[in-house]
């Protein structure tokens, strides 16, 4: 006797949708899809792919692709698998439900194109001071666009960015500066950022620049005294590094090879004396130019120095000057007093500072005339 259906059964059956979601791999990774419904009478269920060519019809295999297999089959669920997902899979994949009507649901498969590890170009070592060089930085096969972005030493910079599209993204992006000596050793990193990466794919690029040299010259003593050593070292900044070094006094060899040893860069005079006193250049060169410095020696007398060197004898010409100035301005402040003494004016003698002299200015004065006698003030 063959079994009824329960209505409800029935119902439920016809009047589902499959039930489905949407699905990210990245490219050359594997996908499941995987289509269900809740209630079924023994109705098939079939997937398909975005040409809609049937994949599977329930747990028969309908297109020839070694890449797709089975994962599961039954009444309520159907999941296939994709290996080796490339970008030509992506798309809309269809579930159908084969009730009457066909009831079908949609999952769209997204592929990311994995960016290739980025590569920089158009530096040629090694640049030359007051270049201006440009540096590409390029990434292949990305999907979504990668981001690039660039680093001067661990300084984000800005860079000028160019996309060429497809199905699959070339990302370009540029720097162009005039560099200079404080670019010799930078680090210029190009960091791919993409949605498929945990981590980013980074790239570095160390500039080289050559340029012209600069020399200094330091001293081991301060104040060079007779009897001691003295060692000189030519400080060379450049790149290729200027050399050799040469060494001169007053425009001449050093005089006396024996007591005045040259070390690579170093001189070294022993034992100094008043011979010593001159001028001492050191001379060096690249195929960018060539630089040089000088130092004038002037080696002292330590008995004439005295015990504490010329601190005293500074400290005594300082106190001079004070002691002098002090003195000069002690005699003007003496003149200016002495010749304004017993210069003054009372209310009594108003207007009497146009007189000739003391005693008329008295008499002239406004007042009581008939005492003019007992205002006189005699100026000596």
């Amino acid at each position: 006797k063959k079994k009824k259906k329960h209505p409800s059964l029935v119902y439920c059956s016809q009047g589902q949708f499959p039930i489905t979601q949407n699905v990210t791999v990245v490219e050359g990774a594997t996908a499941n899809m995987t289509c269900r419904v809740d209630y079924n009478d023994n109705t098939s269920l079939q997937w398909s792919n975005p040409a809609q060519q049937t994949l599977f019809f329930g747990d028969k295999k309908a297109l020839r692709d070694h890449r797709i297999e089975l994962v599961r089959a039954s009444w309520q669920e159907l999941t296939i698998r994709i290996s080796d997902v490339s970008l030509s899979d992506e798309g809309q994949y269809t579930c159908s439900l084969f009730t009457m009507p066909v009831k079908t649901t949609k999952a769209f498969l997204t592929v990311l194109g994995v960016p290739g590890r980025p590569e920089i170009t158009g530096f040629t070592k090694p640049a030359m001071e007051g270049d201006v060089i440009t540096l590409t930085c390029t990434t292949t096969g990305s999907k979504p666009a990668a981001n690039i972005r660039w680093f001067r030493n661990d300084k984000e910079v800005q860079g000028k960015h160019v996309n060429a599209t497809g199905k699959s993204f070339t990302v370009r992006s540029s720097l162009q500066f005039q560099v200079d000596r404080q670019d010799d050793g930078v680090a210029y990193t190009c960091s791919v950022e993409h949605v498929s990466l945990t981590n980013p794919y980074m790239t570095t690029e160390v500039l080289e620049v050559h340029y012209a040299p600069h020399l200094e010259i330091t001293h081991s003593l301060i104040i060079p005294q007779e009897g001691q050593y003295l060692k000189l070292e030519c400080v060379s900044i450049g790149n290729p590094i200027p050399e050799p070094v040469l060494w001169s006094k007053d425009g001449g060899e050093l005089p006396d090879i024996e007591r005045m040893i040259v070390e690579g860069r170093e001189l070294t005079i022993t034992t100094l004396n008043k011979t010593d006193n001159g001028t001492y250049r050191c001379e060096a060169s690249n195929h960018l130019g060539t630089s040089s410095a000088e130092y004038i020696l002037f080696v002292y007398d330590p008995n004439a120095l005295g015990q504490h060197g010329p601190d005293h004898a500074l400290i005594g010409g300082v106190v001079a000057v004070v002691v002098f100035i002090t003195l000069c301005l002690i005699i003007v402040l003496g003149r200016y007093l002495a010749r304004h003494k017993g210069t003054y004016l009372t209310h009594e003698a108003k207007g009497a500072e146009d007189a000739p002299d003391a005693d008329t200015a008295i008499i002239n004065a406004e007042g009581n005339h008939v005492h003019a006698e007992e205002k006189k003030e005699y100026f000596i």
